[in-house]
């Protein structure tokens, strides 16, 4: 989607060139995701032992459910559908295997610095990837895409995620060399999979 919206959303023109067919299914595919998402927080949550662990974690919950939702279901809406219709479509393959990398990580990690280091590729890649786009296509933002862009290229956004960077250097720091590499590979693996994710919403899902 990254690529996509990167090729494709023309800034010359302000016309959409995204096919709408894999803009809706990135929309779906986005919901399911997130859905499944916030249950990394939920295992960093039975394993935190400082409020400020606990803060982090209500802080990017926080932003999942109520700040991604907002635009996201007002997209929604503009196709005809509603999140409560879309909740038995399956994952497609890529989300799942992400979701279970993460996941997995979080569940069998020894605390906050593994649960970090699996959710941040996700949040980090956004800003970074719309940042670009709104950099090199400042038109976009009067686009079609123009509020999905802003969410996350905005000011807003950027602070949020320099307090969780922060944070995961702080959850980071200290640690053993065996942990660390651990968390090294945790968020290298992760950030392959967010990879995969964009490659993937560059097909339309045919089940919508």
């Amino acid at each position: 989607m990254g690529a996509v919206l990167t090729d494709r959303v023309s800034a010359k023109d302000g016309k959409r060139h995204l096919s709408e067919d894999c803009f809706k299914s990135y929309l779906v595919e986005d919901s399911l995701y997130l859905r499944e998402y916030a249950k990394i927080f939920a295992w960093g949550m039975t394993k935190a032992t400082t409020m400020a662990a606990m803060r982090t974690y209500y802080s990017l919950l926080s932003f999942v459910q109520e700040n991604e939702d907002l635009t996201r279901l007002r997209y929604l809406e503009q196709y005809g559908l509603r999140e409560a219709d879309i909740q038995a479509l399956p994952l497609r393959p890529e989300s799942r295997a992400y979701l279970d990398c993460m996941i997995d990580a979080a569940r069998t990690g020894e605390g906050e610095a593994e649960c970090l280091m699996a959710c941040l590729p996700c949040m980090l890649s956004y800003g970074w990837l719309f940042q670009k786009l709104l950099q090199r296509s400042p038109a976009v933002k009067d686009t079609y895409y123009g509020a999905l862009v802003l969410d996350y290229a905005g000011p807003g956004y950027d602070t949020a995620c320099r307090a969780w960077a922060e944070r995961a250097e702080v959850a980071c720091t200290g640690l053993s060399p065996e942990r660390a590499a651990r968390c090294r590979a945790i968020f290298r693996a992760c950030s392959e999979h967010e990879l995969h994710f964009w490659e993937m919403c560059a097909t339309p899902r045919t089940d919508i």
